[in-house]
């Protein structure tokens, strides 16, 4: 199941209010193939993620036993949703993307299902970065 939430409201920084947005994502993997998705994050993914705009926050497997064999949990930001909307639709068509995604599944798929998505914004009141 994919959840998207949007939150409207800017953030003030400043003088200014800017309208990055934090995308949550959580990936669930078939039994056995959390390892090919950590290697293809760490040697292309994040680097295909930046090449189109999105930029890598921080990256999480839980430590809860029933989960960390299977879960990869992270956050990218965009500059706006828009933003993040187009990032993915060039991410995904992106030859690059393709050759990565086919070669990292030749031994079979990796994810048990589709990634589930928040998209969020930092609140005015968040410590700062």
């Amino acid at each position: 199941m994919t959840t998207s939430t949007g939150f409207a409201a800017g953030v003030v920084v400043g003088n200014r209010q800017t309208d990055r947005v934090y995308e949550l994502r959580t990936y669930t993997t078939l039994p056995g193939r959390l390892p090919a998705l950590e290697q293809r994050f760490a040697k292309h993914t994040m680097q295909l993620f930046e090449k189109h705009g999105m930029r890598n926050e921080m990256y999480w497997i839980p430590t809860d036993s029933a989960l960390r064999t299977t879960t990869l949990i992270y956050v990218i930001s965009h500059d706006s949703r828009e933003a993040a909307d187009r990032s993915w639709r060039n991410f995904g068509t992106d030859p690059q993307w393709i050759a990565v995604r086919d070669a990292s599944e030749a031994d079979g798929k990796i994810l048990a299902r589709s990634p589930e998505r928040v998209f969020m914004q930092r609140t005015a009141w968040s410590p700062p970065r």
